[in-house]
């Protein structure tokens, strides 16, 4: 008898473990598994609630770009929401994809003109952007392509720094019109994360 009730201790602590590892388990799988899934892009965001949104960011090699997808807050007007669409681009990834643009970056405005997305971003994006045309193309596209994905009624952007017209950014992408999407650079083999 005394040999049992040790045992059955041991045994009731071994249950209670593996339990509540598993409940664990579960719990990170679920959030993993949600993470993974590919947002549909949303057409108008609604005015209340949240609505989802598809943010593109660099391959972890750095060769292409990723969606990763999002849960913001609704808004009622369009260039507030590609507003917090590109802060979001700027905040950066939350899983393993890498930033497109600098995390000093601001964006001072956005105006919707036409079917274009007119973006003032402030002086910090252009300082804050590494060298090179790898890196250039990114936080281009990134931009472009998360803006006219999202919001289908843009069919491009217009960059502007410090309320002024953007040639380039680092000197590689000419910027004086409008750029169009170019969903080529993705990578669809990589990841889609969402949280």
């Amino acid at each position: 008898m005394k040999r049992t009730k040790p045992r059955k201790w041991s045994r009731l602590i071994v249950v209670a473990f593996l339990v509540a590892a598993t409940v664990l388990g579960l719990l990170i799988f679920q959030k993993y598994r949600t993470s993974r899934e590919l947002p549909v892009a949303q057409s108008e965001p609604k005015p209340s609630g949240t609505f989802r949104v598809t943010l593109f960011f660099a391959t972890p090699d750095a060769e292409g770009l990723a969606r990763e997808g999002r849960e913001l807050d609704a808004c009622e007007e369009m260039a507030d929401c590609v507003e917090e669409v590109v802060d979001e681009l700027v905040n950066g990834p939350v899983g393993e994809l890498q930033p497109t643009l600098p995390p000093s970056a601001v964006v001072r405005g956005v105006r919707i003109v036409g079917e274009t997305a007119v973006i003032d971003f402030g002086k910090e994006l252009v300082a804050g952007l590494p060298g090179g045309s790898s890196a250039e193309l990114a936080a281009v596209y990134s931009v472009v392509d998360t803006v006219c994905l999202n919001f289908p009624a843009i069919k491009g952007v217009k960059f502007l720094v410090e309320g002024k017209d953007a040639e380039t950014l680092a000197g590689h992408v000419d910027l004086r019109r409008p750029i169009p999407p170019d969903y080529t650079l993705e990578k669809t083999d990589e990841k889609v994360v969402k949280p």
